[in-house]
Order: C-alpha cells, then structure tokens, then sequence
C-alpha cells in the first residue's frame, strides 16, 4: 500500500477532516476542546512523513517562563516536540520514518499532537496572554457581553475569591 493509501486509511478510520492537497500532503483539522481545532500538515519528504501543527502565536509577554514550560514537556512528548518559528509562534512538529507510518503510528501521533495542543492551550494562554485576557475580561464585563469562553482563566482576574473591578485590574 502507499503512503498516500495508508494516511488517507488512518484519516479515514479516525473519522478525521482533511484535504489531500496531492503531492504527498494532507491539511488535517483535529478537533479539540479547550483549542477548538488544530490544524496540522502532513507532509510526505524524501524519507519521512512530516507533521506541523500550530499551537498559538508568540506570546504577548513571560516569553521565557513559556519556553520554560514548552521544553519541560517536550521531555513526555511522543513523536513530535514543540518548537517556534521565525515569528515566535509555537508549532509541534515531528518526523515518522517513511517505513514506520502505519495506521496504528500515524494514529498514535496525530494522538499525542491533539493531547498536547488541546491539553497545553490554557496553560500557554495563561502564561503568555494574561494581561490581554485580564483586559478582554473587562471589556466584555463593562459591556455585559458574555464572559463563557474566558471562565477557564477566572482565577487570572479573581483576588480572594472575587473579581477585581474593573479599574483594579493590570
């Protein structure tokens, strides 16, 4: 079977949207719950099958309390591992030997892409965007817009158990 036959088996089987965009690549959207999708290639190179997906973008601030963080748990990643780009912004990325993509190994590291986008995301919005999150907070509290999508990170603008006011907030 060819690799294109055996990627497009394993998406398959996973129920897994994708795009086979030909030439040995796939876009593939994993769904998520705290990052609702993460988009990720697969790309087929001369001996390996690649894999990319974008994590978030560079962090707003504590640039090295997240690279901190993004190396320590590389340390329990299987098959791939988390870098930046030239802009900063945060990837997983990994190789899987042509030889050794099966369903079974495709499934398990598209597995561990979802676990640690989907797992990390608050932990590196918390990090690196607490203080746009304090703000967008106040915001949509002045305004009575809904505050449902920023409840994960409560505790980012909460003292003693109640919310700062507004104006007591940095």
């Amino acid at each position: 079977m060819s690799l294109d036959a055996v990627i497009r088996s394993a998406l398959d089987a996973g129920g897994l949207e994708y795009r086979d965009e030909g030439a040995g690549r796939f876009f593939v959207t994993l769904p998520g719950t705290r990052k609702l999708q993460t988009n990720c290639w697969l790309i087929e190179a001369e001996h390996a099958l690649v894999v990319e997906a974008f994590v978030c973008r560079q962090p707003d601030e504590a640039h090295e309390e997240v690279y901190r963080y993004l190396l320590r748990r590389n340390a329990r990643l299987y098959g791939v591992h988390y870098t930046i780009d030239g802009n900063g912004d945060i990837y997983l990325v990994g190789r899987i030997g042509k030889h050794a993509v099966t369903a079974e190994e495709l499934d398990r590291v598209l597995g561990q892409v979802l676990e640690a986008a989907d797992g990390d995301f608050n932990t590196l919005l918390e990090i690196g965007f607490a203080t746009a999150i304090r703000r967008e907070w106040g915001w949509r509290e002045s305004r009575g817009e809904s505050l449902a999508n920023l409840e994960p990170f409560r505790r980012l603008v909460e003292r003693d158990g109640a919310v700062r006011p507004l104006h007591d907030r940095t």
